[in-house]
């Protein structure tokens, strides 16, 4: 059974973390919520996440809608385009450097699957071609009605939001399709929706989870659908489980049902770079 460990120098760990690494196998990172609240994005689900539309207080899973998209397009995106601000202003933290460094050190066996709208892995130095970003990425729309498959990027010209202030006319105008007049869309999975292939990489992030030798898991709290049944086909496939939080969650309980599992209790810009140097020391 797993243990938890204050700390990455668990010689037991190392030893293993070093047979892995000298194995072909591919290493899965999979990353929450919580490594952004290290860069002090507030989670989606925390006080800063709920948005007021008159007298009446949405939720984030209210607000979070196609539905309610639908209903009110304008507020969505006043909500969204607040978020972005505080996105934009937020910086890499040491656990995001950390596994820009797995990635440079494992190269092709490396794969990262971010929960993560915010784009924080990229702007620290992921690859795309590595990253599957199994929520979509806030900076980036598409067309509400699909009239073409392009994904974009948000136009440069939209300023940054404080929280409640409506659309601007200039605004307005930016957050249209330029094809078919109607509105673009965060792109982003919202709570409506289902996952798939061609915009979340459902399938391919199963198949991952499936091939992986390790599966280290940062900052999750284990609420979304995907990334359970990652480690649920992990686990059943023998892989080993990492997971790296400041709280008890479901994956640090699959650690403990693991044939290799570790559990280390605490931040992962602390953590992950002690894990990287101690697993350098070790080859």
């Amino acid at each position: 059974m797993a243990s938890i460990h204050p700390d990455p120098f668990s010689p037991e760990c190392i030893r293993k973390l070093k047979q892995l690494f000298n194995d072909s196998g591919r290493w899965v990172f999979l990353t929450g919520a919580g490594i952004s609240a290290e860069s002090r994005i507030p989670t989606f689900r925390g006080k800063d996440g709920y948005w007021t539309v008159g007298s009446k207080e949405y939720h984030p899973q209210e607000m979070a809608t196609r539905s309610m998209f639908s209903l009110q397009p304008e507020e969505v995106w006043s909500w969204y385009l607040y978020r972005r601000t505080i996105c934009r202003s937020a910086k890499p933290n040491p656990g995001h450097l950390a596994i820009v460094k797995f990635e440079s050190l494992l190269q092709d066996r490396f794969l990262l699957v971010t929960q993560n709208v915010d784009g924080l892995h990229l702007r620290a130095g992921n690859t795309v071609d590595r990253t599957f970003q199994i929520h979509g990425n806030i900076d980036f729309v598409r067309c509400i009605n699909d009239c073409h498959t392009d994904l974009l990027p948000l136009p440069d010209a939209l300023p940054s939001k404080t929280k409640g202030s409506p659309l601007t006319d200039e605004e307005r105008a930016l957050l249209k399709c330029s094809q078919c007049g109607d509105w673009l869309r965060p792109h982003v999975l919202w709570f409506d929706e289902c996952y798939d292939e061609a915009h979340f990489r459902f399938r391919s992030a199963l198949e991952a989870a499936h091939d992986a030798k390790l599966l280290l898991v940062v900052g999750s709290a284990g609420a979304t659908n995907l990334p359970m049944q990652m480690s649920e086909i992990a686990l059943r496939s023998g892989a080993c489980l990492i997971d790296i939080n400041p709280e008890d969650n479901p994956f640090r309980q699959m650690t403990q049902r693991a044939e290799c599992g570790f559990s280390f209790e605490g931040e992962s810009g602390i953590i992950l770079p002690k894990l990287l140097a101690a697993l350098r020391s070790a080859y």
